[in-house]
C-alpha cells in the first residue's frame, strides 16, 4: 500500500492500509457535511415543535452552525499543533456529543440554537485535525492522491445526507437524527482510538503563542493578495448559505415538493460535486485566476438569469425552471469555493497554518451575516436569494479585480 515519502516534510509512518485511512479520515471530516444537511428535512418539523417564532429563526438552525465553526477553528488549530492530532478529536468530538445532547433535550428554539453552537464549535477539532493527520503522513503527490479519494466523500455525503434524514423522519421523530450523529461521532473515535496512532511527535508540537497569532493577523488583513480573496471567500459562501438555510423552505414550504425535496437537494449538490471534478482537470492547464474569473462571470450571468425569471412569474418561477438555473449557477460556484480559497493560501507561507484558520473564521463570519440578511427578506419569494447571488457576485468581482491589480 501506498507510504509517505521519507523525508523531513513526513515524519510520521502510515500504520493503516491507504483504503482504511482514507475511510477513517473521510468519515471524521464528513460529520460537517452530516451535521448539516441531514438537518434539512427536519427543519420545518422542528420549527413548528420548539414554536419558533419565524422561519427565518428556523433557518438559523443551519447558518449558526458555521458561525460556532468560525470560533471553533481559531481554536482547534493550536491545541492540535500543541497537543496532538487524537486530542483534537477526542476533545472536539466530547464537546460535540455535549451540544448533539442538548440539541436532543431542547424545548425551544433558544435551547437548539444554544446546543448546535457548540455542536458546531466542536466538530471543528474532528476536521481540523484529520487535515493536519493527513499532511503529517503524506507529502506532494501522495498527499494530492489521499485528498482527492476523500473529495470523493465530500461530493456523496451532501447529496446522501437530506436523504438519512428524510429516512430516519419516515419511522421516528427529529430526536433520532441528533440520535445519529452522537452513534456516528461515537463509533468514528472508536475507530480512531483502535487503529490511528498519533501522528504528530511530541519533539514536533509548539506551543501557542499569542506573537505568532497576531503577525498572522496582521499579515492577512494587510496583505493585498490575501483579504480581498478572504472577504471573496465569505461572500460567496454566503450567498449559497442563505440558499442553503432556507433551502427546506424554499422547496417545501414554496414549491411543496414533498419527499421529492432530498433527492432535488441531491441532484443540485451534485452540481457542485460535478465542478469539483471539472475543476481538477482544468486548473492545470487554465489556472486558479483564469477559472476564477470564468466563475464569476458565469454566477453572475446566472444570477441575474435567476432574479428575471422568479421576478417573470410574480417571485416564484416554475420548479423546474429554478432546479435548472440553480444546477448551471452551483457548478459555477463549485469551480470559485476550492479556487478562492487556495489563492487566498498562497501567499500566507510561515503561517499557514494559523492562517487557514484565520481565513476560515473571518470568512465563515462574514458568509453567515449574509446569509441572515438574505432570509431576513424571504417571505413568499425567490427574489431576495437571487439578489443575494447577484450582490455578492459583483463585490466578489471588485474584490478579486483589486487583488490582481
Amino acid at each position: 500500500m501506498s507510504q509517505p515519502h521519507n523525508d523531513k516534510t513526513a515524519h510520521a509512518q502510515a500504520t493503516l492500509s491507504l483504503p482504511e485511512f482514507v475511510t477513517l479520515m473521510a468519515l471524521l471530516t464528513s460529520l460537517v457535511a452530516l451535521s448539516i444537511d441531514t438537518m434539512l428535512p427536519a427543519l420545518s418539523m422542528i420549527g413548528d415543535d420548539l414554536n419558533s417564532p419565524s422561519m427565518q429563526h428556523t433557518h438559523m438552525i443551519i447558518t449558526l452552525f458555521f458561525f460556532g465553526m468560525a470560533f471553533g477553528q481559531l481554536v482547534f488549530g493550536p491545541i492540535c499543533d500543541s497537543f496532538g492530532r487524537r486530542f483534537g478529536v477526542y476533545l472536539g468530538s466530547l464537546i460535540f456529543c455535549l451540544g448533539t445532547l442538548i440539541c436532543m433535550a431542547a424545548t425551544t428554539m433558544e435551547v437548539m440554537l444554544l446546543g448546535r453552537l457548540i455542536q458546531a464549535f466542536g466538530v471543528s477539532g474532528p476536521r481540523i485535525a484529520t487535515m493536519a493527520m493527513i499532511r503529517d503522513i503524506y507529502v506532494g503527490d501522495r498527499m494530492a492522491r489521499v485528498m482527492s479519494f476523500i473529495m470523493v466523500v465530500f461530493i456523496m455525503v451532501p447529496m446522501m445526507a437530506p436523504i438519512i434524514g428524510q429516512a430516519i423522519l419516515r419511522y421516528f421523530t427529529w430526536h433520532y437524527i441528533f440520535a445519529f450523529f452522537f452513534v456516528m461521532v461515537i463509533l468514528s473515535v472508536l475507530w480512531l482510538v483502535l487503529r490511528q496512532p498519533e501522528t504528530l511527535a511530541k519533539a514536533d508540537r509548539r506551543k501557542f503563542t499569542w506573537s505568532e497569532f497576531f503577525i498572522a493577523s496582521r499579515f492577512i488583513l494587510t496583505h493585498r493578495e490575501v483579504w480581498p480573496y478572504m472577504l471573496g471567500i465569505g461572500l460567496v459562501f454566503g450567498g449559497f448559505l442563505g440558499y442553503l438555510g432556507a433551502t427546506q423552505t424554499i422547496f417545501v414550504g414554496f414549491y411543496d415538493v414533498g419527499d421529492w425535496f432530498a433527492y432535488i437537494f441531491a441532484a443540485l449538490a451534485f452540481s457542485i460535486g460535478c465542478a469539483s471534478l471539472v475543476n481538477a482537470h482544468l486548473v492545470e492547464r487554465l489556472g486558479m485566476v483564469r477559472l476564477c474569473q470564468l466563475a464569476l462571470r458565469g454566477h453572475l450571468l446566472l444570477s441575474v438569469m435567476f432574479v428575471i425569471a422568479q421576478i417573470l412569474y410574480q417571485g416564484l418561477a416554475p420548479l423546474v425552471v429554478t432546479i435548472g438555473l440553480l444546477f448551471v449557477n452551483f457548478f459555477f460556484v463549485g469551480i470559485l469555493f476550492g479556487n478562492i480559497n487556495s489563492l487566498a493560501m498562497e501567499p500566507l507561507g510561515e503561517v499557514a497554518g494559523l492562517g487557514a484558520a484565520l481565513l476560515g473564521a473571518v470568512s465563515s463570519v462574514v458568509a453567515v451575516l449574509i446569509a441572515l440578511v438574505v432570509d431576513a427578506f424571504l417571505v413568499d419569494t425567490l427574489i431576495p436569494i437571487g439578489i443575494g447571488f447577484v450582490s455578492c457576485c459583483i463585490l466578489t468581482m471588485t474584490l478579486f479585480k483589486y487583488a490582481r491589480n
